[in-house]
C-alpha cells in the first residue's frame, strides 16, 4: 500500500510505496505535472516563472495508482506513482546507452576484441543492439564480411544514426598520396592518438572499414585511454588532477581551415568517472599555461605519452579487406604502423558517428 503525506512547511510530498519514503519538492512536482508537456511532442510547455518558488499545495492524496496533488488556487494536478518513482529526485533516469565500460590492456588481444558479421548488422535489430552494446563497453569492435565497395561502411554507421561531416568531409580516404594535409595521408609511423582533438567537439565513434592491406607493415595499434587514466589516478593522483582540471588548446590548419580547441586530456563526470580521454601530441598547439603550472604539466602529460607507449596497454592487429574496426574516439586511441607503398596497396575507408547519435540508437533499440 503507498502512503503519502504532505509536509506543507518544508515543501514536500513523501510518498512511500512500501520500498522505503521518497521525496518530491513541490516546486519540482508542479514542474513536472504531466498537464504541463504537450501531448504529442512531450515537450514541456509549462512556464516556470509563472509561479513563486516557494508556492504551496492545499492536499495531497493517493486514488489508486495515482497521485493526486490540490495546488492553491483549485487546480490539481494528477501524477502516476509507478512512472514518479522511476523519476524521484536524488536518482538518475535508467538510460540503456549507460553501459559501464570494461577496461582492457594488451592482455585483451586482437582475439578480444568483439566481432559481429555485416550481414547481422544490417539486417537484425537484435544484433545490432548486441553489437552496439558490446562496441559502448569496450569501446572497440570489428564487423566482418563487408563488401567491397566504400558504401559498404557506411550502411553499417547508417544503421545508428547521421554521419559526422568535418572538415576532411563525411567520409576520409586512410591512403598514402601526394601533398597530404594530414599524417594519415602518408606511409609513416603514427603513434597513438584520438582524432580531431582540435575540434569544439570531436567525433564520438570512428569506422574504419580495410579495402586493402597487402603492403608490408601497416599493423594498427590500439590502446583504452580509460585504462591509461585509471591507472595514472593510482600511480600519480597529482598528475591526473592536471590533466583532469587543466585544458591546453589543439590546433589543425591548412589552406582551407584554421580550427582551434581547448580540451583536458582526461574528462570527469559528477561521480569523478572517466568519460573521455582526449591525447593527439600532433595537434597540440604551443602550450600556452602559466610558468608556474607549465613545468608539472608537463611532467604528467609526457608521463602519458609514456604510457601510451607501453606495451602493456597495446594491442595490434592487421585488418584484412573486407574488416572494419569501430571505436570510441573519445575513449580508445589508435595509430599505425609504418608501411612501404611499393610493396602493395593499403586503403581504409573512414567516417564517424557522434556519441549521441550512437546513444540514441541504442536507446531506441531498447524500446
Amino acid at each position: 500500500m503507498t502512503t503519502v503525506t504532505l509536509q506543507a512547511d518544508q515543501r514536500l510530498v513523501t510518498l512511500d510505496a512500501g520500498n522505503g519514503p521518497a521525496h518530491f519538492p513541490l516546486i519540482w512536482l508542479r514542474d513536472n505535472a504531466p498537464e504541463g508537456f504537450h501531448p504529442q511532442t512531450e515537450e514541456r510547455l509549462f512556464d516556470l516563472t509563472s509561479v513563486p518558488l516557494d508556492l504551496s499545495a492545499e492536499g495531497a492524496r493517493i486514488e489508486g495508482d495515482t497521485l493526486v496533488i490540490d495546488w492553491d488556487g483549485a487546480n490539481s494536478s494528477r501524477f502516476d506513482i509507478a512512472t514518479l518513482m522511476k523519476v524521484r529526485p536524488g536518482s538518475r533516469r535508467s538510460d540503456p546507452a549507460h553501459i559501464a565500460p570494461v577496461t582492457w590492456r594488451s592482455d585483451l588481444g586482437a582475439g578480444g576484441i568483439p566481432r559481429v558479421s555485416a550481414n547481422a548488422v544490417l539486417s537484425d535489430d537484435a544484433a545490432l543492439q548486441g553489437w552496439l552494446a558490446s562496441t559502448r563497453c569496450y569501446g572497440i569492435s570489428i564487423v566482418e564480411g563487408l563488401a567491397d565497395t566504400t558504401e559498404a561502411g557506411m550502411d553499417v554507421a547508417r544503421r545508428i544514426g547521421f554521419l559526422r561531416e568535418t572538415n576532411f568531409g563525411v567520409t576520409f580516404e586512410v591512403i598514402s598520396k601526394p601533398n597530404p594535409n594530414n599524417l594519415a595521408y602518408t606511409p609513416v609511423a603514427l603513434p597513438l592518438h584520438t582524432d580531431l582533438t582540435n575540434q569544439e567537439v570531436p567525433p564520438g565513434f570512428q569506422f574504419l572499414h580495410c579495402l586493402a592491406n597487402e603492403a608490408t607493415g601497416g599493423g594498427s595499434l590500439f590502446s583504452d585511454g580509460y585504462a591509461i587514466a585509471e591507472d595514472l589516478r593510482q600511480e600519480d593522483p597529482d598528475a591526473f588532477t592536471l590533466l583532469s582540471e587543466v585544458s591546453i588548446p589543439f590546433r589543425f590548419h591548412d589552406d582551407s581551415c584554421d580550427i582551434r580547441g581547448r580540451k583536458h586530456v582526461i574528462t570527469l563526470n559528477d561521480e569523478s568517472e572517466v568519460t573521455e580521454f582526449c591525447f593527439n601530441a600532433h595537434l597540440a598547439d604551443v602550450l600556452d599555461l602559466a610558468p608556474e603550472v607549465m613545468v608539472p604539466y608537463y611532467a604528467a602529460y609526457r608521463r602519458v605519452m609514456e604510457m601510451t607507449r607501453d606495451p602493456k596497454y597495446l594491442v595490434t592487429l592487421k585488418l584484412k579487406a573486407g574488416e572494419m574496426v569501430v571505436f570510441d574516439n573519445r575513449r580508445a586511441l589508435h595509430g599505425r604502423q609504418a608501411f612501404d607503398p611499393s610493396t602493395g596497396r593499403r586503403h581504409l575507408h573512414g567516417c564517424y558517428v557522434d556519441r549521441g547519435e550512437f546513444d540514441s540508437r541504442l536507446r531506441l533499440l531498447a524500446r
